[in-house]
């Protein structure tokens, strides 16, 4: 079953073409990579899925739900995880989450009894009452996936979502993906960590707005004929 189904899409802005009919699946539960230098059109053709841009042309169905006619729909059945940090630094680590909650129309028993069990799992409930501004880096990002997952959404987008964090609290977030896919989400991320592309069920490769490799990490090492995700990434810019 395919969580994502994607054909031809593409997005131009005037002559520029962003996204060059971009055409692939990621199935359900999936932990799915998409990799690509600067540029390359990874975070338009997220935004497209996302329902926060409307395509040129082509097709994609989110979570069961066409692009083209049921974007309001997508939107409630997916989470998002911005590269940049998306919550207020000005309130606590209970508030912003019970905002987010409210925004998403979460009963307000109901979400309270989800904030505590996601700080609970986080190991954050000591947490709760602290400004956002006052935790690091690591935990923010934690905190900012909890709340992208507080609605329950079948598939949630992580925009390089651990750029600018030290390699144990990288780690620790990738176990935080493994549990969430293991129940069932679809992980959809981009990152520019190659390591991290390792830990992918499969993993695609943009450039100059399309779509140039799809496959599992061993694929595509064995198809280039090298031993890392990094080695693929330099020898396919280059050639």
């Amino acid at each position: 079953m395919h969580s994502i189904e994607v054909e031809n899409l593409t997005k131009k802005f005037g002559h520029f073409t962003a996204v060059d009919h971009i055409t692939f699946q990621v199935r359900k539960g999936e932990i799915f990579g998409f990799l690509g230098a600067n540029g390359a059109g990874k975070t338009t053709a997220m935004k497209m899925m996302c329902g926060l841009l409307q395509p040129t042309s082509g097709k994609a169905t989110i979570a069961g739900y066409s692009l083209k006619s049921e974007a309001k729909l997508i939107k409630r059945n997916i989470g998002y995880m911005s590269q940049r940090f998306s919550l207020y630094n000005d309130l606590t680590v209970y508030e912003n989450m019970q905002l987010f909650g409210t925004v998403y129309g979460i009963p307000r028993k109901e979400l309270n009894t989800r904030i505590f069990n996601s700080l609970e799992e986080l190991q954050m409930t000591e947490k709760a009452k602290t400004l956002v501004n006052a935790i690091p880096l690591g935990w923010k990002q934690r905190l900012a996936f909890a709340t992208a997952m507080l609605h329950r959404p079948q598939i949630v987008f992580l925009d390089e979502p651990t750029s600018g964090v030290d390699p144990i609290v990288r780690r620790e977030f990738w176990n935080l993906i493994y549990r969430t896919a293991s129940q069932g989400v679809t992980i959809f991320v981009t990152t520019h960590y190659m390591d991290e592309a390792e830990y992918c069920n499969r993993i695609s490769i943009m450039s100059e707005g399309e779509l140039k490799l799809v496959g599992t990490p061993q694929e595509l090492k064995d198809k280039m004929q090298v031993d890392s995700i990094a080695d693929v990434f330099v020898k396919f810019v280059n050639r």
